[in-house]
């Protein structure tokens, strides 16, 4: 039988880590053993539930690399697809429930309930309807519809344990006594969650349920639905919680936890499903966790998920993200750059020559991020110049208190302005003349020019540094860039300023 599994969201907020983690795991199942998946949106909560989140679940996904085989966005042969398009279908399966004798309307009023909750809180019992409607003859059942009197749908909960078998959890059981008659239509005529979950995985022929285990205590009344109507139950994996790193269940307070978010930082999408797919889910000892998509879903397997939950690291994910970054191609992280670098206004209108520039700029910059969102930082680092300010700052005044500093930039400074020099071509050639001139090397021939081209003790590498200055110089960008000599210039201006 050719497997079945679905990713079931509710649209009322962005796809987050949890979600997402659930919607991979049910992706790779279904790649590995060639089966279908269903994305189907769980919209009964009419107040909260919106378009534009159901679109961004889309975007995300697809964003992630995951397709679905039937959806409410291409349609299929088991659907509708949204919850909200199904009322009168679990409408007419209570009934039918009904009509079986497995359910009844009840009209117990929640001021009734409530205070019957409350009698028991008070005498130390636990409480659990009573049944009371279940006993109404069909002529007070009949008399009160006509009446218009408000009332819900209850399955009859037999007696006895509730048994399932759980792929990750194992063998389950709970008993039925605690369980009050459950409510599968709400007397507003909407379904329960419970109710319509099943209703929907039975007729969409959903083989493999796999979902978060905060599921796991409504799985027993699911099962007991499940029985009511006869059909048989699919299989059940429920996945671990996902902890921030003070071991509780993460949430904004712990940082970035949407899909969104992890755009927004310049995330790769291949470094984050690489990620989640290890959030409780282990490739074989002798295989590394860098795992690329296809590997992913040659060795996924259900059965070494593990029980215990998974701790959400994000300098494991910075880890792995900067693996990506190093295996990505060039074009493609130029243009993922770009809407970063357009933020901070260090570019606009991007033409061929400034995406030169940009693959300057990411050459240089890359090994030292952990996302591409921390590109714009390390480019005013390059970029931005203040002769001044810098000879102001402690760790450039040491430098420049080195015996030789001072001769090392004004032989710099000499070289690089004769006018045949072309600074990126002549390179090694200055350097050279400026080592022998000098008798520098090491730390105190590249710190002192350091300083007098960048304003800075460390960055890139100098050879890398120089096309970004002397070419950013000549692009029409928001704010124009100093090029080497003009730089030197005033460094030596501010030098001599104060005497050294």
């Amino acid at each position: 039988m050719m497997t079945r599994a679905r990713f079931a969201p509710s649209p009322t907020g962005h796809l987050h880590v949890g979600n997402a983690r659930t919607a991979l795991f049910n992706w790779l199942f279904v790649k590995k053993t060639g089966g279908t998946l269903i994305l189907r949106i769980e919209d009964t909560d009419l107040a909260r539930s919106e378009e534009r989140f159901e679109n961004l679940i889309f975007e995300d996904l697809r964003w992630l690399g995951m397709q679905w085989e039937e959806g409410p966005d291409i349609g299929g042969g088991l659907g509708p697809y949204r919850q909200s398009e199904r009322i009168e279908l679990y409408q007419e399966k209570a009934r039918d429930l009904i009509n079986l004798g497995k359910a009844y309307y009840c009209f117990c009023s929640e001021e009734e309930l409530s205070d019957q909750a409350e009698r028991a809180k008070q005498a130390g019992m636990a409480w659990k309807y009573p049944g009371t409607c279940q006993f109404l003859s069909e002529t007070e059942v009949k008399a009160y519809l006509d009446l218009g009197r408000p009332a819900v749908i209850r399955l009859k909960v037999r007696a006895g344990p509730v048994r399932f078998r759980d792929i990750v959890h194992g063998e389950m059981e709970f008993s039925s006594d605690v369980v009050s008659d459950l409510i599968l239509i709400r007397s507003n005529g909407l379904p329960t969650y419970n109710y319509a979950v099943v209703v929907d995985d039975s007729l969409m022929q959903i083989t493999h349920v796999i979902r978060g285990d905060d599921h796991l205590s409504n799985t027993p009344k699911q099962v007991l639905i499940y029985a009511a109507f006869g059909w048989p139950l699919p299989a059940f994996a429920h996945l671990s919680t996902i902890l921030g790193s003070d071991h509780t269940r993460l949430s904004k307070r712990h940082g970035a936890t949407s899909i969104q978010n992890f755009q927004e930082m310049g995330i790769l999408p291949e470094a984050l499903v690489n990620y989640l797919a290890l959030l409780g889910w282990a490739p074989a000892e002798s295989q590394s966790e860098i795992q690329p998509l296809e590997n992913l879903i040659q060795h996924f397997d259900l059965g070494r998920v593990s029980k215990s939950s998974a701790v959400f690291d994000i300098n494991k994910l910075h880890w792995i993200n900067r693996h990506y970054l190093r295996e990505c191609d060039k074009d493609r992280l130029i243009s993922l750059s770009i809407p970063f670098l357009q933020k901070w206004g260090l570019v606009e209108n991007v033409d061929s020559l400034t995406r030169i520039w940009i693959g300057l700029l990411v050459e240089a910059l890359l090994s030292g991020v952990n996302q591409l969102s921390e590109i714009p930082e390390g480019v005013l680092r390059i970029v931005e110049f203040d002769g001044s300010a810098a000879l102001a700052t402690e760790e450039v005044k040491q430098v420049l208190q080195a015996d030789g500093a001072i001769s090392v930039i004004r032989e710099f400074s000499k070289e690089i302005s004769l006018p045949q020099r072309e600074i990126i071509r002549d390179w090694k050639e200055i350097i050279s003349l400026v080592k022998a001139r000098t008798n520098q090397k090491g730390k105190h021939l590249f710190h002192p020019i350091r300083v007098a081209l960048t304003g800075k003790i460390s960055g890139p590498e100098l050879d890398k540094v120089l096309p970004i200055l002397e070419k950013g110089s000549q692009l029409r960008l928001p704010k124009r860039i100093k090029n080497c000599r003009e730089r030197v210039s005033e460094f030596m201006a501010a030098v001599e300023s104060v005497g050294l």
